[in-house]
This record gives C-alpha cells, sequence and structure tokens, in this order.
C-alpha cells in the first residue's frame, strides 16, 4: 500500500488502538506503553506509513504555526468576505508570535493533508472554516484529540469550539427591516436544504414573518439547486426573481431577501431584463455586504458580518487552547447588522 493512500486510520486498525493512541506515539505527547508504541510502530512499517522527521524532532506546541485550509473558489463562488477573514487571523496570530500556515487541498473537506500536519509536527492547532453538516475534518480532529477552533458551526451534538455569525439574527432584521417598509409578500433567495448557514439564515426569516404575523408562503421560496456552484450564483438570483416575477400579480412578492450579494445582484439582473428597477419596483436585500455592492445601482442593503474580528476570536481561543487556559465561551455567536440603503428604502403601501 503506498504512503498516499495509507492514514493514521489504517495504522490503528492495523495495531488495534485508537487513532488518538497513533498520534500520542508519533507525536510523543502521551505516557503510552513500550508494547504499545512498538505495536504501533510495526503497524507503520508494515503499511509503509512514516511520519517525517521533523515529527520526531518536535513535540506539540512548539512549532508556533496555525494551519489553515485555503482552496481556489470557481468564480461563481467568489468568497471575499474570507479575504477579511484570513487577514484578521494573521493579523492576530503574528501579534502573538505565530503564523498562520496555509495550505491546499482539492475540496475543502479533504482529510489527507489535515492528517499529514497534525502528524509532521508542522503546525500546533487548525483553523477550520466553510463548516457544513456532518463536517469529516471536525470529526478527524475530534478523533485525533488535535486542537482546533472553527470558524462555524456543524452537527449540534458535536462538542467542540466555534465562533460563528448569527445568521438567523442577520436575516431576521433584513426581514423585519422590509416589513416595517409596509411589504407583506417577501421573496426569499435560499440555498439547499443541506446548507447549515442557510438554513440558520432561513429561520431568521421564518421568525420576523411569524413575529409580524405573516404567512410563510411556500411559492416565494426560491432554492438553488445542490451542488459546488450552488452558492453565490448570480445566474440562480436571474432566474430565481424571473420566476418569482412570473407569478399572478396579486401573489407576486414586493420585496425579497438573498442569502447572499451575489444572488442578490442576480436579482438586479432579473429585474432590469423585466424592465423593473431594483428599489422602487421591487426592494432588495442581500448578505454579506461585500466590497463594491454600495457602487450598485441603486447601492444595495445588505448585511454587515464582523468577520475581520471573527478572524481574530478563533485565533485567540485557539491560543488559549494550546497554552492550556480556560475559555470563557466555547461557543461564540458574533452579531450582525443590516447595512441600509437605497435598494429597501421605498415605503410600500
Amino acid at each position: 500500500m503506498s504512503k498516499v493512500t495509507v492514514t493514521i486510520k489504517d495504522v490503528a486498525q492495523r495495531a488495534g488502538v485508537s487513532v488518538a493512541t497513533v498520534s500520542y506515539v508519533f507525536n510523543n505527547t502521551a505516557t503510552i506503553s513500550p508494547a504499545t508504541r512498538e505495536r504501533v510502530l510495526q503497524a507503520a512499517a508494515e503499511l509503509n506509513y512514516q511520519p517525517s522527521a521533523l515529527a520526531r524532532q518536535l513535540r506539540i506546541g512548539q512549532s508556533r504555526t496555525i494551519g489553515y485550509c485555503w482552496h481556489t473558489m470557481p468564480k461563481e463562488r467568489w468568497q471575499p468576505i474570507l479575504d477579511r477573514f484570513l487577514y484578521g487571523m494573521a493579523e492576530a496570530a503574528e501579534a502573538a508570535g505565530y503564523h498562520i500556515l496555509a495550505f491546499t487541498t482539492r475540496h475543502p473537506r479533504d482529510l489527507a493533508a489535515y492528517e499529514q500536519l497534525l502528524l509532521s509536527g508542522r503546525v500546533d492547532g487548525f483553523i477550520l472554516s466553510d463548516t457544513n453538516y456532518d463536517d469529516p475534518r471536525i470529526a478527524c480532529l475530534i478523533e485525533h484529540e488535535f486542537p482546533f477552533v472553527a470558524f462555524g458551526r456543524a452537527n449540534p451534538d458535536w462538542d467542540f469550539p466555534y465562533v460563528d455569525v448569527d445568521n438567523e439574527e442577520g436575516e431576521y432584521q433584513a426581514t423585519r427591516h422590509l416589513i416595517e417598509r409596509g411589504h407583506r409578500r417577501i421573496a426569499l433567495l435560499a440555498w439547499p436544504e443541506d446548507s447549515l448557514s442557510g438554513n440558520y439564515r432561513e429561520r431568521g426569516y421564518r421568525r420576523a414573518l411569524q413575529e409580524a404575523g405573516l404567512p410563510f408562503i411556500p411559492a416565494l421560496i426560491q432554492r438553488s439547486a445542490p451542488g459546488l456552484n450552488a452558492e453565490q450564483n448570480v445566474a440562480f438570483g436571474r432566474a430565481a426573481t424571473l420566476a418569482l416575477l412570473a407569478l399572478p400579480a396579486n401573489e407576486r412578492p414586493t420585496a425579497l431577501v438573498a442569502l447572499n450579494d451575489m444572488i442578490a445582484m442576480g436579482a438586479y439582473h432579473g429585474l432590469y431584463d423585466a424592465g423593473l428597477e431594483p428599489g422602487r419596483d421591487m426592494a432588495v436585500v442581500g448578505y454579506d455586504d461585500i466590497p463594491l455592492i454600495e457602487h450598485l445601482r441603486p447601492p444595495l442593503s445588505s448585511v454587515h458580518q464582523p468577520i475581520s474580528e471573527a478572524g481574530q476570536k478563533v485565533v485567540s481561543m485557539l491560543l488559549k487552547i494550546l497554552h492550556n487556559e480556560p475559555l470563557e465561551e466555547r461557543h461564540v455567536l458574533l452579531k450582525p447588522e443590516l447595512v441600509i440603503r437605497e435598494s429597501s428604502m421605498a415605503y410600500w403601501s
């Protein structure tokens, strides 16, 4: 079996021990009996699995390096907010004498690179982003008992340290704003149902409707198809808006909220295609407050996320974990803020 295909799980299975025990042996971070250590090393040799020489030289917590996976996004999934997140991380890490090791994978949830780095001793811990349900990276790092902090949540029954933006609160603010402007039929341009962040945002939309005594109308929900390019797709926003405009006049929405700004920009295209004007004929609110949207015509209202603060917070939490200091909070939710611009300012009667 080649080194590329062998994982720490294979070694653990061959040796008849836990994955954590294999990690302890390679990193020399716990007291392991000579017999168990020999069994693990023998299994690794039989499988041709050998950690780098650096792993034998470094003890955990001495590299002063934090791993972060940086992967290329298709243009349909451009995520400028993650640039701000990365800068916030780097700034906080360097202030504490640490560095961010950015590495790449073919897919953001590939495990091989994570396992190689944690076993080699090249990183003291990881920062994760772009998390979702059943995230295999989180499950892997919990199993390894390796330090990490996530920017984002996962399964509610998994206990791990994270920082996240309160997505439900953000979409609640956006929808409530439109209700206060007199809108009663508000559409939602949503992500697939398997999107964790999307579900939190949709929950905020529904809560605002419920508090205002407005019915939830399934026909006013347009949901993107599953797939790697489903999110942040301008084409989806355009097609979804045209589909909403095709509804009978008395069922058509007067406003819409999009789960991100790229979809909202697509909604602009759909309205212009139909001879309508955003902000005048239909109110539009986006999410993320990405650069340049204030220069659209009309400027786009959007939910601003405290991304730089999130980047700084995940690093400060991870450093406390690495230094065996108690965390005041293991689960941190940062509050977003709606930025109101011309696309949603008009009152509707």
